[in-house]
């Protein structure tokens, strides 16, 4: 998984924290079982004895053959405590730790790979971080209909039809987020409101977190303000500056509406050292705007638009407002 350093790090300190878990509720519970059968406290302090007896003689003597028997003595007192335990109506497993995931032991890592639960975790916290949790349960690709596009009406442009067209451009999205771990790239999508632009770009935040990439999902309001505001070293909200880390680390930063922000000199230098910093081969880049390509550049400057123009494939939807159909 695209997981960075502090990424991973949150993951394996909940590790921690639930194996400190783990140890203390094993000691309240030994107290318990001690108290109501105080044999097998006896038990285990001679199981304990027995063992440093027996490596203190091998090292006196230097000869392996002073721990042998160990193991059947262990196999005798292991008996015996599983005895005393049912007798009292505990099972057998009741002095044993337990695991929240027992093919891990809680440690994340099982067989020398990480575990089922590592990737569950990972995945939740990829989700968190996007900030679409609950936006891509309802939209993704299997959520997508084209029974809302016109499958009379034809677009002069491409010469077809709205319907037609937008099979394309979700096949092409579809490809775009397969392909991701080969190969990232950045796309575009430009059209007027309520075409379909920021439900594309959910389509593809989800597929990529469900392969377990780290996905940010900002609109471009929100995007510049944290950028300004820890730039400016104004903020000092932990959680702000990891989200300014993830603008420049995530492996997909998906912009929203942009355009809608409030802009200005240093608006647009942050914009221009951002599309910078992501041009490289381990990011992508999707952003969704109402402006045409000629309101792009009377915006953000020739320099920008330039940029996008060439490093960005672009996607023209086309048709009315889904929203008002729907």
């Amino acid at each position: 998984m695209a997981l960075s350093n502090s990424q991973y790090n949150a993951i394996m300190r909940e590790y921690e924290r639930l194996q400190a878990e783990s140890r203390s509720e094993l000691r309240a519970r030994k107290e318990k079982i001690y108290a109501a059968v105080p044999e097998l406290r006896a038990l285990e302090l001679k199981a304990g004895s027995s063992a440093m007896e027996r490596f203190r003689a091998a090292v006196k003597t230097g000869n392996r053959a002073a721990v042998e028997g160990f193991s059947g003595e262990l196999r005798d007192l292991e008996a015996e405590r599983r005895r005393l335990l049912a007798e009292a109506g505990y099972p057998a497993d009741a002095l044993e730790p337990r695991f929240r995931c027992p093919d891990c032991r809680d440690t994340g890592m099982a067989d020398g790979q990480r575990c089922h639960c590592f990737n569950a975790r990972a995945a939740e916290l990829l989700y968190s971080q996007s900030g679409l949790r609950r936006i891509l349960e309802h939209e993704n690709f299997d959520r997508f209909s084209l029974e809302l596009y016109d499958d009379q009406r034809v677009i002069t442009k491409v010469g077809m039809t709205e319907r037609a067209y937008m099979e394309k451009q979700l096949e092409r999205c579809r490809r775009y987020a397969a392909g991701f771990r080969e190969k990232r790239g950045n796309l575009l999508f430009r059209g007027n409101t309520g075409v379909g632009k920021s439900f594309l770009s959910h389509c593809i935040a989800k597929e990529l977190i469900d392969q377990g990439f780290a996905v940010l999902y900002l609109g471009a309001a929100e995007l510049f303000e944290c950028m300004a505001a820890v730039s400016m070293d104004r903020e000092e909200d932990l959680s702000r500056k990891e989200q300014y880390d993830l603008i420049f680390s995530a492996d997909l930063l998906i912009i929203d509406d942009l355009g809608t922000e409030m802009m200005n000199s240093l608006t647009i230098s942050q914009f221009f050292n951002l599309l910078n910093a992501r041009d490289v081969p381990e990011k992508g880049t999707v952003i969704s705007t109402n402006l045409s390509l000629t309101m792009l550049r009377d915006t953000y400057t020739e320099r920008i638009t330039s940029r996008i123009l060439s490093g960005y494939s672009i996607i023209e939807l086309y048709g009315d407002d889904l929203r008002r159909k729907i």
